[in-house]
């Protein structure tokens, strides 16, 4: 089988989670189950800039594996304007001839991008994971209002709020030209069911919605701190360092709990890449009141197990609804516990009692009280790790991946036959 990812971006160029997935899929198909194709990941010359020539660009070593120069991209829309560059690439996907497209996101690529592969591989079946709430929200997928409530799904009076310089009009054509584009799909693939209950909820058809959770590398479990004193007060967070990730909830919950004079620490591991000079002098407001809190920086891949060696909890204080947090099942590989809101995909991961802890979500004294129970609770630490149970690996995802793209293939080239029938009968 041959296959095209198309991604929004590629891990070696900027961490993310649905770049991370979909690239470690695309390789997991190829190194275990022998399919061949292209890793397309959209870029912009904000990360890399465009060479003379050409979209494309090498990154790292891999011939199957390139990064594409896509500018001219409008976020309120989903829309690409270089359709020309776009159809420069006709000739190679063509030699391709892909049995299977799969797109990661529709960042960068777009609706027009979209509308193009379906009338160049017309005999190709196409999937689309949907790992976010992009097509829904257009205030970055958020579904928070910039208050920082969450918002329930679109409404025309709701998304005016949020975006008081629009038409109403504006928010009906990005719809409309959302479904048109995804229209084209013969599948989506959702990796929570909270995020597929809340497309349904939205008008997306449930019939074509299909769920096909995440997966992680396989690792050797990082070893557990010794704790001599049997106490388990050493948290992480781990992401990028940002406002509706909660990382300033989670240094203020540290801070709460060191006025109360609870034994603790809190990691934070992540960068403050993109992040504006108002939020950044916020967190380091926040740093500073905290004394228990290190800021780690950044972090490549390859580092988390060393990193959360020194943790007893992973923490995941977002401010949003989430939909299947990659942070959650490295955390599950390691068998550390996991302490999140308790909404959205993070709450549907989390089984609360079991394998982690929930805390109302965006509220700091709500936060500080469930660390100050994992911190002091004997032997809650070592039920829940007794609860984890090991989280898919890459190339589970990959079997049940090819699994889905073979029955999908089958069924969709029958449709595909039966349309032409209809129409030269």
């Amino acid at each position: 089988m041959r296959t095209l990812f198309l991604a929004h971006n590629h891990p070696a160029l900027q961490a993310g989670g649905t770049e991370a997935f979909a690239l470690g899929l695309f390789r997991a198909l190829r190194d275990g189950h022998g399919t061949e194709g292209l890793f397309l990941a959209g870029t912009t010359g904000l990360l890399r800039e465009r060479r003379p020539g050409t979209l494309l660009q090498a990154v790292g070593g891999a011939a199957d594996e390139m990064l594409v120069s896509l500018d001219h991209f409008d976020r309120f829309f989903l829309s690409q304007g270089d359709v020309y560059g776009l159809s420069s690439l006709g000739p190679m996907i063509e030699r391709l001839d892909p049995d299977v497209v799969h797109l990661h996101h529709p960042l960068l690529w777009g609706m027009e991008g979209i509308d193009w592969l379906r009338h160049l591989l017309p005999r190709a079946t196409m999937v689309a994971t949907l790992h976010d709430y992009f097509l829904l929200c257009p205030r970055e997928g958020q579904m928070l209002t910039p208050d920082g409530r969450l918002c329930e799904g679109p409404s025309g009076d709701a998304c005016r709020r949020c975006f008081p310089e629009r038409l109403s009009s504006d928010f009906m054509l990005r719809e409309l030209g959302l479904r048109g584009s995804f229209a084209a799909f013969d599948a989506l693939i959702s990796p929570s069911s909270f995020l597929r209950d809340r497309f349904v909820r939205a008008g997306w058809p449930a019939e074509r919605m299909h769920l096909l959770r995440n997966a992680v590398p396989a690792a050797e479990p990082a070893p557990h701190r010794d704790a001599p004193d049997g106490r388990r007060d050493r948290f992480a967070v781990f992401g990028n360092v940002n406002r509706f990730k909660g990382t300033l909830v989670a240094l203020h919950a540290s801070a709460r709990l060191s006025a109360e004079g609870v034994a603790h620490g809190l990691a934070i591991h992540g960068g403050t890449a993109w992040q504006n000079d108002a939020f950044l002098a916020e967190f380091d407001a926040a740093l500073a009141a905290a004394p228990e809190v290190r800021h780690q920086g950044a972090y490549a891949a390859g580092t988390f197990g060393a990193r959360i060696a020194a943790a007893d909890w992973v923490v995941v204080p977002s401010i949003w609804w989430e939909n299947a947090p990659l942070v959650i099942l490295e955390a599950f590989r390691h068998r550390r516990p996991v302490i999140c809101g308790d909404i959205g995909g993070m709450a549907e991961a989390v089984r609360d009692g079991v394998d982690g802890l929930h805390a109302p979500v965006g509220d700091v004294a709500g936060l500080a009280a469930v660390m100050r129970r994992a911190a002091e609770t004997p032997g809650l630490w070592d039920r829940l790790v007794a609860g984890i149970a090991p989280p898919p690996d890459l190339d589970a995802a990959a079997a049940a991946h090819l699994a889905f793209y073979r029955n999908l293939t089958t069924s969709a080239g029958r449709r595909r036959r039966a349309v032409r029938n209809r129409a030269t009968a």
